[in-house]
């Protein structure tokens, strides 16, 4: 009797304590999940996944994959990703690398000619300008870490959609036709990506059969099956006659890095954002810090727009000289984030002058010797937990080319490296020797998949469009601050500043013409978008009510479902 008396109150007690103690069981969740994309069909399978009973992290394998089919223009098995999670048991915030490499017989000057002049083109086309693709193994390793269903059943929409076709879009077209040339160069991509040689008409199914047979692999041993085995040996050997350097090694090695992600304040709000070899954690706080010394809402809407300006200068500056694979870097960039810094870099603003770039001195000089499309997604389950995740090739269409029989469009993200200190890549970013060629190495990048909360709630939300997803993200938080919803945030009119070259890249409606003069006079020089840029993709969670919102681009032509919950 006693010992029973005992056993019930060592479990009166427990319950007392689990109930007290654990904050996760009295955590305020969302009313549902919720699903946002670039793509219909890849947001309807992500929503079947979440209405099964699948979580965040099982909807978003199944969106990754299926982008990766609906989407080869933008991203796919042969690109990579940054993925950040919320997990809401555990409280944590992670940041999962899963960024190409460059290959192992790769070199600092290896798109040099003899002169030491850039050979047109050959970082963007063809096997030599792919890195190791990462998107195969993070499926995998999402999967068997914090999924709930067998890869194999997530993957089927993606088999399904590549081995049956779906109808091209706008936005497929809009590529094929930039890219035409470059699809024609290799047979393979050719017979998959245009009809009978040519740009197909809206409408046109493709079928895509021997990446649905590589899916197929995936589904049955993992991302193995992809890098290691007859598999990978067969890419390797196709790559290799067609002037590229992978080798089975490259494959064999790959893994997911799992980071901390970049976290910092502004105004009461927390970011949450990808650190390094993702610039847009540490280049989002650098601004934010520097905008952070001004009562941006007591100026003139033009006075805002040039600090703005003048902060993304210096956040980009600093991206160029010292940012790049945190592995091969000795020194830590921490200080970036402290206030400290921030207000050394706010001394060099004049608040009624643009600067020269030339006199931005504050920070250690180079060193001798630093995508156009791209997909995001955000998912967020009735549990709370929460996934952003920006993946991409680079360019349109990437390299152009696939391994003969593997169906697998690779990247050309090696020209997101410094091809040449000091010398544009194929987004007008510079660069010097911490974002060299370095054989394993992981090449910079702009994308940003981002975390905000408030009082308000939170925010999950990126968007694709290179160098210029970080000024997107600045805008878009800026709009969520002054009180702005999901779809003031993704509609907002965008302008851009990226250091070098040095001047403001804006859509139509981003700036009155009076704005213009008066920044114009005081220096500053634009150049008007041909075209808008950008396709954001937010979940808002309003926790005082209790209600999701989310919205897709209407720059998008094939966007997500826009619905307030």
């Amino acid at each position: 009797m006693k010992t029973f008396r005992n056993y019930g109150y060592w479990l009166y007690l427990l319950f007392i304590l689990f109930y007290s103690g654990n904050t996760f069981s009295n955590e305020l969740f969302p009313s549902k999940g919720a699903v946002v994309t670039s793509n219909a069909l890849a947001t309807k399978a992500g929503e079947k996944i979440l209405a099964e009973g699948g979580n965040a992290y099982d909807a978003a394998t199944t969106i990754s994959a299926m982008l990766s089919v609906v989407e080869p223009f933008a991203s796919g098995l042969g690109g990579g990703a940054f993925w950040l999670i919320y997990d809401a048991k555990s409280k944590k915030y992670k940041m999962l690398d899963a960024r190409e490499t460059a290959p192992l017989q790769s070199h600092k000057n290896m798109y040099l000619d003899e002169n030491e002049n850039l050979i047109k083109n050959i970082s963007k086309l063809g096997p030599l300008s792919a890195g190791i693709p990462g998107i195969p193994a993070v499926l995998s390793y999402v999967n068997e870490k914090y999924g709930s269903k067998k890869l194999s059943t997530l993957l089927v929409p993606a088999y399904k959609a590549a081995i049956n076709g779906f109808p091209v879009n706008e936005r497929y077209l809009k590529g094929a036709n930039y890219k035409k040339e470059w699809l024609k160069k290799y047979k393979e991509t050719e017979a998959i990506f245009l009809d009978k040689g040519e740009v197909p008409k809206k409408g046109w199914i493709l079928k895509q059969t021997d990446l649905a047979k590589t899916i197929k692999k995936i589904m049955k041993g993992g991302h193995k099956s992809f890098y290691t085995g007859s598999f990978a040996k067969k890419m390797v050997e196709s790559v290799q006659n067609n002037g590229g350097i992978w080798s089975e090694e490259d494959l064999n090695r790959y893994k997911v890095i799992e980071r901390e992600p970049v976290k910092s304040t502004y105004k009461g709000i927390s970011i949450i954002a990808p650190g390094l070899p993702s610039s847009g954690g540490l280049v989002l706080s650098n601004a934010l810090n520097i905008l952070a010394g001004y009562e941006l809402d007591k100026l003139s809407l033009t006075t805002q727009k040039h600090l703005i300006i003048e902060a993304l200068r210096r956040a980009y500056y600093e991206r160029a000289i010292k940012m790049g694979d945190p592995d091969f870097m000795a020194n830590s960039l921490e200080f970036l984030l402290t206030p400290s810094y921030a207000a050394k870099q706010r001394e060099s603003i004049n608040i009624n002058y643009a600067t020269d770039n030339q006199t931005l001195e504050f920070a250690d000089p180079p060193y001798q010797g630093q995508g156009n499309d791209t997909t995001h997604f955000s998912v967020i389950d009735k549990y709370g937990n929460r996934v952003a995740v920006t993946q991409s090739i680079n360019f349109w269409f990437g390299s152009a080319f696939v391994p003969k029989g593997t169906g697998v469009l690779l990247n050309n993200e090696m020209d997101d490296f410094s091809i040449k200190p000091g010398t544009e890549n194929g987004y007008g970013l510079i660069g010097y020797d911490a974002n060299a060629v370095e054989p394993g190495k992981r090449m910079l990048s702009s994308m940003t998949p981002t975390f905000l909360e408030s009082d308000r709630g939170f925010v999950i939300l990126g968007t694709p469009g290179g160098s210029r997803i970080i000024s997107m993200i600045l805008l878009a938080t800026l709009e969520w601050i002054n009180g702005g919803d999901a779809k003031s945030m993704v509609s907002l009119p965008r302008f851009h500043h990226q250091y070098h070259p040095d001047y403001v890249l804006y859509e139509e409606e981003a700036f009155m013409s009076s704005e213009i003069d008066e920044l114009e006079s005081m220096g500053h020089i634009f150049k008007k978008s041909n075209r808008q840029f950008g396709n954001m993709q937010i979940i808002m969670w309003d926790q005082v009510n209790n209600k999701i919102e989310i919205a897709s681009d209407p720059r998008g032509k094939e966007k997500g479902r826009e619905e307030v919950y």
